[in-house]
């Protein structure tokens, strides 16, 4: 969904219309965030400026978990979340962001990566 080019629909001075003289570009869009939550697998591609690819995750029901104390990594089953420190908004929402809280199978971890640009989520072990 594109936004409106700013400041054109204001009215002028007069009370008259502003009529923008172009539409939006294409590189002016606006890329909305991805609210990454706990749930089936769902990914998809977002095409970017020089014609690359970005992976977005919608839902995702597993995290790659780092123990620190062993140096191993584990694919593990997310349960919930329990915390995200950005806004208490996105914890009452379940929206998992970097620096988000998680319950896992091996105990709490916080999340490392940007789920909603990486399209993955990794995360370091707190607590077992």
């Amino acid at each position: 969904m594109p936004r409106y080019v700013e400041n054109l629909r204001k009215r002028k001075p007069t009370g008259g219309v502003r009529v923008p003289n172009r539409g939006r570009r294409a590189y002016e869009q606006h890329g909305y965030p991805v609210d990454t939550k706990v749930g089936q697998e769902l990914r998809f591609l977002k095409r970017c400026k020089g014609g690359g690819y970005k992976v977005k995750c919608v839902t995702t029901s597993y995290a790659n978990v780092v123990d620190p104390v062993s140096k191993q990594a584990r694919k593990v089953k997310i349960l919930k979340l329990l915390l995200n420190p950005a806004s208490r908004d996105l914890t009452r929402r379940g929206v998992i962001t970097k620096g988000a809280l998680l319950e896992t199978e091996l105990g709490q971890a916080k999340v490392t990566s940007r789920p909603g640009q990486d399209g993955i989520v990794n995360a370091v072990l707190v607590k077992r």
